[in-house]
């Protein structure tokens, strides 16, 4: 089955939030790079006119101006590891929680013909758990990688995985995603 890694918004600003997913993602990244795997990475972001008033982006509307991210901005940008793996991999920009809406994600995946999406990355009850409920509601196959995925609290992000996984996707750790992986090379 054709399967894409998808690294959600691992930028400077959530580099807080990182500390335990970060070596679980490399790991991610490395197996799928070194199987000729697709990988793809989300970037959010807001334009001047996003953060301007009449504020029309529900997000920058719900956390204000100051709350958001700008593109361009030192936060805005991938942390540098992340950079570093995200190098020749396609990068989707978004303004909003679901990778899905006002991009190319789709487009991408049909060209690559990809049947399931392997997601982590932060903020595991925002973009990470709306992006992966809006791949399976697209008709792909879907696993939430918990140990790969971070947020502010230990509340918030067991939060967002008892939502995805009770009806949405496969919850794995790092290890058993590789495993699993590893099993279907070798098939």
């Amino acid at each position: 089955m054709k399967t894409v890694l998808l690294v959600v918004d691992m930028q400077v600003v959530f580099t807080s939030m990182t500390h335990e997913c970060l070596p679980n993602i490399l790991k991610l990244d490395a197996h799928f790079k070194a199987h000729s795997l697709p990988r793809f990475f989300t970037q959010h972001g807001h334009t001047k006119e996003e953060l301007t008033p009449p504020l029309r982006n529900q997000l920058v509307k719900r956390w204000g101006p100051a709350g958001s991210i700008a593109k361009g901005s030192h936060d805005w940008e991938l942390m540098p590891d992340i950079a570093k793996a995200a190098k020749d991999c396609p990068i989707i920009g978004k303004n909003t929680y679901d990778a899905f809406i006002n991009t190319n994600l789709t487009d991408l995946l049909k060209e690559h013909a990809v049947e399931r999406i392997v997601v982590c990355g932060v903020m595991t009850d925002c973009c990470v758990d709306t992006t992966a409920r809006s791949a399976f509601n697209r008709g792909f196959e879907t696993w939430l990688v918990k140990d790969a995925s971070g947020t502010a609290t230990k509340k918030q992000h067991e939060s967002g995985l008892v939502g995805f996984g009770y009806a949405f996707g496969d919850l794995l750790k790092t290890t058993e995603a590789l495993e699993k992986l590893g099993h279907e090379a070798t098939d």
